[in-house]
């Protein structure tokens, strides 16, 4: 390169910095339309841009390009017209927040930011560096800036006004407009002229500059502009400011919430607001931030059609967004929160109106809350769910009251997991048989959960409320309280244990593609206190649809099931760090050269980091293949095991499919728009070899399925006829 760089100190911020320390002053040789002035006369009038071709030959002709050459590149164009854009310096009015610059960074502790990392971060760092806000722009529509000044060099003077009273005090009128009516704006406050009172001979006037201000600085007077401060509500604003909290996109730690500090600090010498949450971008489904113009997004009206305005709500509100993430918005993540959460919220309400309707012959009343002197007497699942629930409310309340309402959001969707496939699936039989403890438990539940939901899913919740209730609006009701008589940690803990026994072996029975219909022999549980479990043996089978459970010890479990750890090194992610040495703690990995130390895996010398390994715990002592186990993550930080017998016997192979056959039944059932209390005649055609199993099954087959009378034949195919009784 030739060292010389060429300075447009008119032209860019970082070349009027450099022409300024060096007492080089800019010139502005471009007009407001970006057209030459009389400065050059050669390209008066000429647009820069048409000019570049004319100013390239003139250069060539003077003898004095070395080169000339085309580039590509990025340029900046207006997002709005996409034209292409030139900078240029033009006179401006400024805010000195330099001044108070250290005590807006004091202010900032006084704020509650979320997510915590903007406070220091972002909007911390901008703080430090704010420099003197230029409030002026040239533009005809906005905020006339009240300032007026002589046009009369000799007599220089500034006016600025703070009030009408002000301007009517010395202008003798306000501004008005067409109709007469007083109107601030362009054109009819540039009419207000004066003579200039510093000027003896009369000949000065006072003009109103023609800038406007920033809309910024107008977002930024909302907190006290919007009630006519300080005119009017005085009383009002000194009462509701701060305001309690905020909520916009993380770019405006630059933008509203900065300028509100600002203003907030130079007039009240106090935050604008207490807490901000400050969200990230909406992305399209593109990846690429959500336009109108680019309609890369999926249509909302679909959306709504399809899934309903609160599947929508949901999105947003459990999404990372809240914790200044970003969020590409996806039909299919959309979805997944109606599956996770709407439909299981509907369905449960569903199953209770089916079965509770059908038990009260349709009077109305559905279900009454527990009240807490009797919930001790409760069944033990009844107490359970009613102590998950009073848990629920303390902390989607404390998450909602802190503004983690993605925290609140996940609360909820696990509790609504908890609800439909443990409470309801276990406890299907008691609404069966008219249990009205069940009854008043599921309805006090629902009541209680969808007045905690109201926030996150108000239409959903609305109507299942109204339904349950008959009461007006859950907007218009108290937003619920955890009750203390619902409490009880001890069998909280134990049935999570419960939870997570059958959990884990509902994905043995996965990993092995053995339904549920399919009954199994036996469960073996291995945990340190397997006396705490015993009771829950019938409902663990009954889960699990196994014969029997057996609850042993640790110390027993392994003496017949050795357990090891096993490390497998993750070549690719431990490679670009370690090198070569990654051979070495592979090798180690397979050679049992590997060890834990303080929480560090080191393998054949080599310390490796999390992400660069993965660590297994093996069961053994398996006598065959008919034996599935895993390792058992207990409530608590406790471990333990389960094994399950994958054996099917003729015996169990036959109870399975008579359980496949009851399925059938069910749909058959379904389709033939039965009421869930229906008897029914019912007709099974099955293959000849199956006729013994449907035979020995056939009391099960009918109690499950309302069959007062059972035909049985053989037959080619499997086939179902179901007829009202």
């Amino acid at each position: 390169g030739t060292g010389i760089v060429h300075l447009a100190p008119a032209f860019g911020e970082d070349d009027m910095i450099a022409c300024q320390e060096a007492g080089i002053e800019p010139v502005i040789p471009i007009d407001a339309k970006g057209r030459f002035t009389a400065e050059f006369p050669q390209y008066e009038g000429l647009q820069v841009f048409d000019a570049n071709p004319k100013v390239i030959a003139d250069l060539k002709e003077a003898g004095i390009v070395l080169r000339h050459e085309t580039y590509d590149h990025s340029y900046p164009h207006c997002w709005r017209c996409r034209n292409p854009l030139i900078y240029r310096a033009v006179g401006s009015w400024f805010v000195r927040v330099t001044e108070f610059r250290d005590r807006m960074v004091e202010l900032n502790e006084d704020i509650t930011w979320v997510p915590e990392h903007i406070k220091h971060g972002q909007f911390g760092k901008w703080l430090e560096g704010a420099r003197d806000w230029s409030i002026s722009r040239n533009r005809y529509f906005g905020t006339p800036i009240p300032v007026w000044v002589s046009d009369d060099p000799a007599f220089p003077r500034t006016d600025v006004y703070g009030s009408l009273e002000e301007i009517e005090r010395d202008f003798g009128r306000l501004p008005l407009d067409a109709k007469g009516e007083p109107n601030l704006h362009r054109p009819f406050i540039d009419e207000l002229t004066r003579p200039n009172p510093d000027d003896p001979s009369g000949t000065a006037t006072m003009r109103r500059i023609s800038d406007v201000f920033d809309v910024w600085f107008d977002s930024g007077s909302m907190p006290f502009a919007q009630v006519h401060y300080p005119f009017d509500n005085r009383e009002w604003f000194d009462s509701h400011n701060p305001a309690d909290f905020i909520v916009e996109y993380i770019g405006q730690t630059r933008g509203w919430f900065y300028v509100m500090h600002v203003l907030a600090t130079a007039l009240f010498d106090r935050p604008a607001f207490t807490t901000c949450i400050s969200h990230g971008i909406v992305l399209g489904s593109d990846g690429r931030k959500m336009s109108k113009s680019l309609r890369n997004y999926p249509d909302v009206n679909d959306v709504f059609q399809r899934d309903g305005s609160d599947a929508m709500r949901w999105f947003l509100m459990s999404s990372p967004i809240l914790r200044g993430g970003n969020l590409m918005v996806t039909e299919e993540g959309i979805r997944e929160g109606v599956r996770q959460v709407l439909l299981p919220l509907w369905s449960t309400y569903y199953f209770f109106t089916l079965y509770a309707g059908a038990a009260n012959g349709g009077d109305g009343v559905l279900g009454r809350r527990v009240d807490d002197a009797a919930v001790g007497s409760l069944p033990v699942m009844d107490r359970y769910v009613l102590a998950k629930t009073a848990e629920l409310v303390r902390d989607v309340t404390s998450q909602m009251e802190e503004f983690d309402v993605p925290g609140a959001s996940e609360s909820l969707r696990a509790f609504m997991e908890l609800l439909t496939n443990w409470y309801v699936r276990t406890q299907r039989d008691r609404f069966w048989e008219e249990d009205q403890a069940a009854f008043d438990t599921l309805f006090t539940v629902l009541e209680t959960v969808t007045r905690l939901a109201a926030p996150l899913l108000p239409l959903a919740t609305e109507e299942i409320y109204r339904g349950l209730t008959g009461e007006r609006s859950v907007h218009l009701t108290d937003y619920p309280v955890a009750s203390a008589a619902w409490d009880d940690a001890s069998l909280g803990s134990v049935m999570d244990a419960v939870r997570e026994v059958v959990s884990a072996a509902h994905a043995l029975r996965k990993a092995r593609q053995i339904r549920v219909r399919q009954p199994l022999s036996l469960l073996k549980v291995a945990v340190d206190s397997p006396a705490a479990l015993t009771p829950y043996a019938a409902l663990i089978a009954g889960e699990l649809n196994v014969k029997a459970v057996a609850f042993v010890g640790i110390d027993e479990f392994t003496a017949d099931h050795p357990v090891e750890q096993r490390l497998t090194v993750n070549a690719r992610a431990a490679g670009p760090r370690i090198g070569k040495d990654v051979q070495a703690a592979i090798r180690g990995s397979k050679t049992g050269d590997w060890a834990e130390v303080s929480g560090a895996v080191v393998s054949g010398g080599i310390a490796l980091e999390a992400g660069e390994y993965e660590l297994a715990t093996v069961i053994g002592g398996s006598s065959d293949d008919h034996e599935a186990a895993s390792v058992l993550r207990l409530p608590g930080g406790e471990s333990g095991f389960v094994l399950i017998d994958t054996a099917i016997t003729p015996e169990l192979e036959a109870e399975g499919f008579a359980r496949d056959l009851v399925r059938l039944i069910q749909d058959e059932r379904k389709h033939a728009g039965l009421n869930v209390s229906d008897r029914i005649v019912l007709t099974l055609t099955v293959p000849e070899e199956r006729v013994a199993a449907v035979e020995t099954h056939r009391d099960l087959i009918a109690g499950e399925v309302l069959a007062v009378q059972v035909v049985l034949e053989a037959g080619a195919e499997v086939a179902v006829e179901v007829a009202k009784d």
